[in-house]
Parts: structure tokens; C-alpha cells; sequence
């Protein structure tokens, strides 16, 4: 009997190098947006394909608001207009949209596409799509320390209350708190950085650095980060002869 290789349930990816992609083609930055809007649907069903349960990707971030404004305008009007075209082929193929970050500072257009994408598709269940849109992990963390501290301050005893929580509590209160652990976390490109994603779970999750610019990235490259993620030993803390053997491997 041939034991099924470790899959990761929950992979994040940083989906870098647009620009720098179009700018060696001799494109405008946007067209790089473009091409890279198309790989990332291409991405989602290679995912619901090798049997991932959520993929997040990094959409926009806190910081991209200081890139040049036609940039960003661009990018708004092209999630406004391309997520709702979407929903269709997300109802065939069982996507449900969730989303991550501070939405309401979003365009009104670029807001309701979010919320129609993540309404229509809220019954699918074969994989969940997580857009991580004006989302940055340091203003995650901060946004959770202030909602435990007015929980605290709620609490018959604020000091106590505030004794009593360990990390796994902790988590309830960030935005991720309704989704899986990132098991993998791909960044493309060519850098070696997280850059304010997910810092919470990118504290044990498997980081994997691809040097191609996100359009080029083809699904062999997406299955070699799954082969390369099924050969690591995930101890958490623990040395090797402490884990469980799970379908053969070390966990």
C-alpha cells in the first residue's frame, strides 16, 4: 500500500513580481496586474486539485496604498470589475470567497464585488479562496490586542482575565481566527521575505521562495512547493523520535 505523500490544508501565497515582469517585457506595470489576475485563478484550481483546503492570497496590502496612484486605481477597478466575472465558474467549481483585512477602505465598487463574491459563494465547500485585500500582519496583531483588551476590560476581572490568556486563545481574536492554520506559505519573485503577511501563522509555517515572477508561474512549479513541503519534518518545538508517524511520514 503506497502511503498518500503530506499535503498542506491552508497555503498562503505572496504574489510577487508582476511588475518587474511586465517591465522586462516592455508592458505597462498593470498589464503584469493583468496576467497576474489570471494566474491566480489558474492557481486556485490547481489547488482544488491536489486536495488544499484554503488557499489566501496576497492581494493587496496595507503598504501597497504609497505605490503610484494610477497603480492603484488600476488595480481597485480591475478587482471591481474582474472578481464578479468570476462567480460563475467559482459556483462550478466549488470555490467559497472569504476575505481578509480591512475591506471598508476599499472603493465602494471594489467593496460590493468583494461582498457579492463572498455572498453567492458562501454554500461552496470544495475550497476556500481567501483574498488578502488592504490586509498587513502587523495591523492584524494590533487590532487584536486592542479587541482583547476591551474583552478584558469587559471581565469582572480585567487582570485576571487578561492572566488567563495563552496563544491559542489569542488567535480567536485576530482576523484569522475562522480559518485553518497556513501550513505553506509560497512567495514568488525572487525575494526572501514575508513582508507583513500572516505573521501570526508564518511563525510555523513551511516558507517556500520561488525565483519566477508570478505570471510565470506554472502549475510544476506550484506541485514542486507541495513535493518540497511533503518532505519536511514540521517538530513545532519537538525533536524527531517525539512525533507521531502520520501516513508513513514524521510531522
Amino acid at each position: 500500500m503506497t502511503n498518500k505523500p503530506m499535503l498542506p490544508r491552508h497555503v498562503a501565497v505572496v504574489m510577487d513580481g508582476n511588475g518587474r515582469w511586465a517591465k522586462a517585457k516592455g508592458l505597462p506595470r498593470l498589464e503584469g496586474h493583468r496576467r497576474g489576475a489570471a494566474k491566480a485563478r489558474q492557481i486556485v484550481e490547481w489547488a482544488a486539485d491536489a486536495g488544499v483546503k484554503q488557499i489566501s492570497l496576497f492581494a493587496f496590502s496595507t503598504e501597497n496604498w504609497s505605490r503610484p496612484k494610477m497603480e492603484v486605481r488600476g488595480l481597485m477597478s480591475m478587482l471591481a470589475t474582474l472578481l464578479p466575472r468570476e462567480i460563475p465558474a467559482m459556483q462550478k467549481q466549488g470555490v467559497r470567497v472569504l476575505a481578509l483585512g480591512d475591506i471598508s477602505a476599499l472603493p465602494d465598487k471594489a467593496q460590493r464585488a468583494i461582498e457579492r463574491a463572498c455572498r453567492e459563494t458562501a454554500g461552496n465547500t470544495h475550497i476556500d479562496l481567501v483574498l488578502c485585500l488592504n490586509y498587513g500582519g502587523q495591523q492584524e496583531m494590533l487590532a487584536g490586542a486592542k479587541k482583547l483588551c476591551e474583552w478584558a476590560s469587559s471581565q469582572d476581572d480585567p487582570q485576571a482575565a487578561l492572566a488567563s490568556m495563552d496563544v491559542a486563545t489569542f488567535r480567536h481574536f485576530l482576523w484569522c481566527d475562522d480559518l485553518l492554520p497556513v501550513d505553506l506559505l509560497i512567495r514568488t519573485g525572487g525575494e526572501y521575505r514575508i513582508s507583513n503577511f500572516l505573521l501570526w501563522d508564518a511563525a510555523y509555517s513551511e516558507l517556500y521562495f520561488s525565483q519566477r515572477y508570478w505570471p510565470d508561474f506554472e502549475q510544476a512549479d506550484f506541485l514542486a512547493a507541495l513535493d518540497d513541503y511533503a518532505r519536511r519534518e514540521r517538530r513545532f518545538g519537538l525533536i524527531s523520535e517525539q512525533l507521531p508517524e502520520q501516513s508513513g511520514k514524521k510531522t
